[in-house]
């Protein structure tokens, strides 16, 4: 009976340590590739500068590399706040699943869960898109325009105090209660419970990520900022307060960056 206890101990020690060791990957990789951008736009931004205002030349090449970084991005920023319910996952799933199925179903959680995000990251460059058509982005990727600008800021605020915003945080913050009521057996059953929970963290997050467009879509700093907020939120015992607070100082941040416009 001890040699029991002690090799799933050592079974779950080891798992835990492969599926920690994948998502530090993972996330490495991500962060790697968005400084890897950064740097770059970086470079081609100190010649434009001296241009006119910029406006991009869109096309389905340009869309869907701006794609890509979306997608990446949200890799980035959001892996590291879903780690503590992708080791549950795999946690549980070491005593209901046979060994060889464990890491199938793991993969496919997070695969689920990233889907989500993709679908998300599809919208924002098309936002990105619209936003740079009609010149309200600057070459730095920044929205130019005090008003919307402080708007953004403001809604986003407004929604750290919604009742979604409370719902989906509530899910986010209790991974033993989501699983407990969302579990699925398999591989499929897997894949649709990382979707569902990606689903959550979109409704509790989205805005946060818009927010990208205030501070500089390939802003490193802010891109980590957001990503260490995000985790607080989720993992701190006063996460709701940390949320409220926030939202505050972005309503308060919207309202003087509009005011600019008009004082």
């Amino acid at each position: 009976m001890m040699n029991e206890k002690l090799l799933k101990d050592s079974l779950q020690k080891r798992d835990r340590t492969i599926v920690v060791l994948g998502l530090a990957g993972i996330s490495l990789l991500s962060w790697t590739y968005m400084f890897s951008i950064a740097l770059r736009d970086k470079g081609m931004d100190m010649g434009m500068e001296m241009m006119e205002p910029h406006i991009h030349a869109w096309d389905s090449l340009n869309l869907f590399l701006t794609f890509v970084m979306w997608a990446v991005m949200m890799v980035a920023m959001m892996i590291p706040s879903a780690s503590p319910l992708i080791l549950l996952f795999a946690t549980i799933n070491r005593d209901r699943s046979k060994e060889q199925d464990l890491f199938v179903s793991t993969a496919a959680f997070v695969a689920g869960y990233l889907v989500a995000w993709t679908v998300f990251s599809a919208f924002a460059a098309l936002a990105q898109w619209g936003l740079q058509s009609a010149s309200l982005l600057s070459h730095m990727l920044v929205i130019n325009s005090p008003v919307l600008g402080g708007s953004l800021l403001f809604v986003a605020g407004v929604f750290q105090w919604s009742p979604l915003k409370y719902a989906c945080l509530t899910r986010c913050r209790s991974p033993l209660g989501f699983l407990m009521n969302e579990w699925r057996e398999g591989t499929r059953g897997a894949l649709i419970m990382g979707l569902i929970h990606g689903m959550y963290c979109i409704g509790c997050c989205w805005l946060l990520m818009i927010l990208l467009f205030v501070t500089g879509v390939m802003s490193l700093l802010w891109m980590a900022i957001i990503t260490i907020f995000i985790l607080l939120e989720k993992i701190v015992p006063g996460g709701y307060w940390v949320s409220r607070i926030a939202g505050i100082l972005l309503i308060t941040w919207g309202i003087c960056v509009a005011g600019g416009a008009f004082f």
